[in-house]
């Protein structure tokens, strides 16, 4: 597809404006991001979730730059249409505002990246400011967010009760007004996102967030049923992990009896 019609921020905006929901999914390699983008997903997530669904790790908190970056100029390499957004990892852009807009540089042009991601509320306000001042567009992404999982005791749902429900749409307020043009909502209820998502002239993409938010996004290898993570939000759309099961098992067996490589298979 030419490059004329790539995503962009204005596009995510009117896909919003007009009803239409928007498709995200992780990619960190060439050919996974190659054929979501060919599939028609409007946003390839360059997420710190490599830390966990690629590097087998229990949290996001051990990402690099160096890891983001090169992931994504890999999938950004592959991408025709979707719009590639990578994550900020943690304590890239929480230090002080100078490191955070030189990292997110890098992810723009050493990763090749459309955008950037980064997790917080109001506190986030001044980075995503600056940020937007040299000229890089800013996803936020508030409720369970990852990097703080410490502090929250566990991956958790947030914003059940009305004191905490009310900081969240604050939080997407402020992000709005501070130029994000798209947040993550994650793991809150479903009235609340549906509030916030009616609240907000930017688009919503939802993780266990119900089906009210202007898209959705889901980690890729979790949802090919490769990891074995299992959760409420999520669904399976594929055994991907079976697959490769049976055909690694028979691989091993064709080889041990003998049987492969055939002549077919065989230079003469």
């Amino acid at each position: 597809m030419p490059r004329s019609q790539r995503v962009t921020v204005h596009a995510l905006r009117r896909m919003k404006d007009e009803g239409k929901k928007i498709a995200m999914l992780t990619a960190y390699d060439y050919y996974t991001a190659r054929i979501l983008d060919e599939c028609g997903v409007d946003i390839l997530l360059v997420g710190d979730t490599v830390g966990m669904a690629f590097a087998g790790h229990d949290t996001t908190l051990g990402v690099r730059l160096d890891h983001i970056v090169y992931h994504s100029e890999i999938v950004a390499r592959a991408a025709q249409r979707a719009m590639v957004v990578a994550d900020m990892p943690f304590l890239t852009y929480q230090l002080t505002i100078e490191t955070a807009v030189q990292n997110a540089g890098r992810l723009v042009q050493d990763g090749k990246a459309h955008a950037v991601k980064l997790e917080g509320g109001r506190a986030m306000v001044p980075v995503i400011k600056r940020i937007l001042r040299a000229g890089i567009p800013v996803m936020g992404h508030i409720g369970l967010t990852p990097q703080s999982v410490h502090r929250f005791g566990g991956f958790r749902v947030q914003g059940k009760d009305e004191e905490s429900a009310q900081r969240l749409k604050d939080a997407a307020r402020a992000l709005e007004d501070a130029g994000c043009f798209a947040i993550v909502l994650e793991a809150i209820p479903r009235q609340l996102a549906a509030e916030i998502t009616a609240g907000l002239r930017i688009p919503t993409i939802g993780i266990g967030a119900g089906p009210d938010c202007d898209g959705q996004v889901l980690v890729t290898p979790d949802m090919l049923g490769l990891t074995g993570f299992a959760a409420k939000y999520l669904k399976h759309y594929a055994n991907l992990r079976q697959v490769i099961t049976d055909a690694v098992t028979q691989y091993v067996k064709e080889v041990k009896s003998g049987e492969f490589p055939g002549p077919e298979h065989c230079y003469e």
